[in-house]
């Protein structure tokens, strides 16, 4: 399984076992995420306590229902932007990303990065921020939105072409 990290600060970001679709000249990877429940399950085996002179012990109830990209890679869900706060996280974000990526990729980066950025900016107000598990303030987002009458949300990643 190969799993996608974040250049900047390592932290897992998403693995190849989640398809997914490049847009917007290559620059945003689209994944769907699925709501899933973690934790302990009710499972019925035909045995019945109370009939056997027995008690009834119950079950754990700890269930979670959880998106199943966040649960995985432990992302954490940020405060949004504002639009000033957003531009000023890209411009942070690609003068830090600049100097890890090769020549030719640098130059692709530098060519698209504008058209990604005006399509977040369209979709600002619907957006959920995410971070990695190590919530560094110089890594990469991870952004949610529900698409029109979808019940699962979907994750845009940068990518890096």
């Amino acid at each position: 399984m190969l799993v996608y990290k974040d250049l900047l600060i390592g932290d897992e970001l998403l693995s190849d076992s989640y398809p997914y679709k490049e847009i917007d000249n290559g620059m945003l990877s689209e994944v769907e995420g699925k709501w899933v429940v973690r934790g302990a399950c009710d499972v019925d085996i035909g045995a019945n306590p109370y009939a056997e002179g027995g008690e009834d012990e119950g079950v754990d109830d700890s269930t979670a229902k959880v998106v199943d990209i966040v649960d995985v890679f432990r992302l954490q869900e940020q405060l949004a932007f504002d639009k000033k706060q957003f531009l000023g996280f890209v411009k942070r974000y690609i003068k830090l990303l600049i100097p890890k990526l090769d020549a030719a990729k640098q130059e692709l980066f530098k060519k698209h990065i504008e058209g990604a950025t005006k399509y977040l900016l369209g979709k600002l107000k619907d957006l959920q921020f995410f971070v990695g598990e190590s919530m560094h303030d110089d890594g990469s987002l991870v952004f949610a939105y529900y698409k029109e009458g979808a019940t699962n949300p979907t994750f845009l990643y940068f990518a890096y072409p």
